[in-house]
């Protein structure tokens, strides 16, 4: 849907734009804005089809020319045929651009100045030769000349708001990360002062533990009988201390925690670049030699990437736990439809088939620590379950081979992870 609306809404933008023009001097060629205004929505819409958007513009530039002209001066089927012309003008320089971004795949800015300059060129002589039905223009240099000096204006104009977008996006992003610094220095203030009594109870509970040992000493004993209720009851009322200041600092740092789940979101290109840096972190304190790839889609803003983060994060680092030194994890990203697609892959240990159900149990581990025989908890896979189904309605699939290595699929609604239907 959202997709849809954006096609038309350009093609509006467009056909509106094609209304500025230039009257060339012989027949009905017009060099209007509308050349400009085309190539650069394609840029910064990349999922819009160019030949589709085209098509869309071209009808467009009709209905606003028979709108202005047509019904205004009573000559609408007139103004149709003088500017049917035009609508292939848009039609070829879809068809060329298509061919050069299929070809090209990612187009830079200096890119599209060519292909702009191209396309315009090519489609200002098809237009042309319709135009005045033959080739005989073409002899003419003054024409040539003409359409090669509007191509590349044009095609500059394109070149310069691409670079004045460019620009305005990265002033964006500076302030949006001026902000998040200021957020982050009042998070580190905030549990620091957490922190503070959590050092303070430790002392506390210290003080506790002797006492405590000091009663069980005397009673083992049998010394200092006249003692032991009133020990017994000082340390009751100790751990009641300490279990109340405890309490402020959990409701402290729920408070934090809240605080900066209400914040606002960010761009999913933006947590990546997180993940990204914690990944290669984690793999480098682990001393492995893993090479991890990144295969993301379409960006997308959410205000719920704490609870994605959340989830790719612990099923990166399971990823790597399961490789031994050497290995491969890949991390992809995809729109189907109205659901978001991700995957974690790597080529670690697997798991065995028999412990696939039970895999999402709290407690289910199969990191051990040989050296201390501790038995790491297994929440990893239990929090992303939760955080699947019971706060973003996703759901999540395994797919493992011992020895070979293990599939994660999500799928999450964009409506809710974007809050929108797309």
């Amino acid at each position: 849907m959202k997709k849809y609306k954006i096609l038309i809404i350009a093609s509006l933008v467009v056909g509106l734009s094609t209304q500025l023009y230039i009257d060339f001097y012989t027949t009905n060629l017009k060099f209007s804005f509308g050349a400009v205004v085309f190539p650069f929505i394609l840029f910064i819409y990349d999922e819009l089809h160019p030949i589709v958007f085209s098509i869309t513009s071209g009808i467009s530039l009709l209905l606003f020319r028979g709108l202005f002209y047509g019904l205004f001066q009573g000559i609408l089927l007139e103004t149709l045929c003088y500017n049917a012309p035009e609508f292939v003008f848009y039609l070829v320089y879809g068809i060329i651009l298509y061919i050069f971004m299929k070809r090209i795949g990612s187009v830079s800015q200096n890119l599209m100045f060519v292909f702009c300059l191209i396309s315009d060129f090519t489609s200002n002589i098809v237009e042309m030769h319709i135009r005045t039905g033959n080739n005989s223009f073409i002899k003419d240099n003054n024409t040539i000349k003409i359409f090669i000096l509007v191509a590349f204006v044009r095609a500059s104009i394109v070149w310069i708001i691409i670079m004045g977008y460019k620009y305005y996006k990265l002033l964006l992003v500076k302030e949006e990360h001026d902000r998040r610094y200021k957020e982050l220095l009042l998070l580190i203030s905030k549990l620091k002062t957490e922190a503070y009594w959590m050092e303070k109870n430790m002392d506390h509970i210290e003080k506790v533990m002797s006492n405590a040992y000091a009663l069980f000493t005397n009673i083992t004993n049998g010394i200092k009988k006249d003692r032991w209720a009133q020990d017994a009851l000082d340390i009751a009322k100790d751990v009641h201390e300490i279990k109340k200041e405890y309490s402020t600092v959990v409701m402290g740092i729920e408070e934090i925690v809240a605080d900066r789940m209400d914040a606002t979101g960010m761009y999913f290109s933006e947590l990546i670049s997180i993940l990204k840096e914690s990944i290669e972190r984690e793999i480098k304190n682990q001393g492995k030699d893993i090479r991890v790839q990144y295969h993301i889609g379409k960006d997308f803003y959410t205000e719920k990437h704490y609870y994605l983060m959340s989830i790719l994060r612990n099923l990166m680092a399971n990823a790597i736990d399961s490789i031994d030194k050497k290995g491969n994890i890949i991390l992809a990203h995809n729109l189907e439809g109205d659901m978001h697609v991700f995957k974690v892959i790597d080529d670690g240990s697997g798991i065995e088939e028999e412990d696939l159900p039970h895999i999402f149990s709290p407690g289910y581990s199969t990191k051990i620590d040989y050296g201390t025989g501790q038995v790491y908890r297994g929440l990893g896979l239990t929090l992303i379950n939760n955080i699947l189904q019971v706060h973003i309605k996703g759901n999540i699939e395994v797919a493992s081979k011992l020895g070979k290595g293990t599939t994660f699929i999500i799928h999450i609604p964009s409506m809710e992870l974007e809050g929108i239907n797309s």
